[in-house]
């Protein structure tokens, strides 16, 4: 494989804690149930209107959700800054000996100043966030777009990131990907999917690197 694409939340963010902190003042607004780590680990899922919907046990339809989204990033904003990469995050990056990239759900202008403020940027052949105002959406288009600005064939391209979404974006171009147990998906759901799942960033890359 010649390029590593890295997802950013849950994978080379450890802000797992943070998510759940969010989550749960996010179902407050709305009357919801108080979640753990694991109850999200368990049931997180994309679109995560859905997810609200099956935590909720109600349907939501947009506008509901769009106030959701919104209750969630402003209480994820205020702990932002406390937040620390993945343990070993940073020699997993350098363990890889070709390009990589990062691509996010996460809002992208924002996304820009948190690359930088872990002090990735020198690492990464580009960023790409999530464009727009609401987020919760699949990753295989954004994937795709990804790609073709990067000019590079699926086949040659492995993604390393946390959920089950993530895999399906990267088998549904041609892409390889290795799936982090570290992350915001329990470990069983993960390896439901037949993909390679890895412990570590640093065992993913190595695994990245064998295929």
């Amino acid at each position: 494989m010649k390029h590593l694409v890295w997802d950013w939340n849950g994978t080379l963010l450890d802000d797992l804690k943070l998510v759940v902190d969010a989550t749960n003042v996010c179902l407050a607004t709305v009357g919801g149930p108080v979640i753990t780590a694991e109850d999200h680990r368990r049931d997180f899922r994309r679109p995560i209107l859905d997810y609200y919907a099956h935590v909720l046990a109600r349907p939501v339809d947009e506008v509901e959700f769009q106030l959701l989204d919104d209750a969630f990033h402003d209480a994820y904003r205020l702990g932002m800054a406390d937040v620390k990469l993945a343990p070993d995050a940073l020699e997993a990056m350098a363990h890889w000996t070709g390009t990589q990239s990062l691509l996010s759900m996460f809002f992208h202008d924002e996304l820009l100043i948190e690359v930088e403020r872990h002090g990735l940027g020198a690492h990464l052949v580009r960023v790409d966030g999530l464009p727009g105002t609401v987020g919760g959406h699949r990753k295989a288009a954004y994937l795709d777009r990804h790609l073709q600005a990067l000019r590079i064939d699926p086949a040659e391209v492995v993604l390393i990131g946390d959920s089950v979404d993530d895999g399906e974006a990267a088998t549904s171009l041609g892409a390889t990907c290795v799936l982090y147990a570290g992350g915001f998906t329990d470990v069983t759901l993960l390896k439901a999917t037949g993909l390679p799942v890895a412990y570590t960033l640093r065992e993913a890359v190595e695994t990245a690197s064998a295929a």
